[in-house]
């Protein structure tokens, strides 16, 4: 589907921007050399645009990871996620881009991203993107 044509987005108000205003440079990292350890991030407050409907998507995004060189600087990390507000990306593909943003900037031993998103239409969605098994698809 061509998102960027908004026809039949029917009665649609709202704008939304494209993936490339999502902040990727606004991450920031610091060194870790401590004991291995799983260290888990969530909010309540991750949304992002329905491309479809142009109506906002709303959700639980946990991130969980076992470090390896470096930390996730927690600011940035929220500068990050505010970012996706007014994007227009499917919920699949919000939960797949923090994914491979994260693994790019963290090269964590292991991570796994999970969105939960508000119930739409009767319908509950759950995302989850883990490592151990990207690595077992041979991806």
């Amino acid at each position: 589907m061509d998102v960027t044509d908004t026809s039949y987005a029917e009665g649609r108000i709202f704008d939304f921007e494209k993936e490339d205003k999502i902040g990727t440079g606004l991450l920031e990292v610091f060194p870790y050399e401590g004991p291995r350890q799983k260290i888990c991030y969530e909010t309540a407050e991750f949304s992002a645009v329905c491309p479809y409907s142009g109506l906002p998507d709303h959700a639980r995004l946990s991130l969980e990871y076992i470090p390896d060189a470096s930390i996730l600087e927690l600011k940035s990390l929220k500068y990050y996620i505010v970012s996706f507000r007014n994007v227009g990306i499917f919920q699949e593909s919000a939960t797949a881009r923090i994914y491979n943003d994260l693994w790019a900037l963290l090269q964590p031993q292991w991570l796994c991203v999970t969105t939960v998103y508000n119930t739409r239409g009767g319908i509950d969605a759950t995302c989850v993107i883990d490592s151990a098994q990207q690595s077992a698809a041979g991806k």
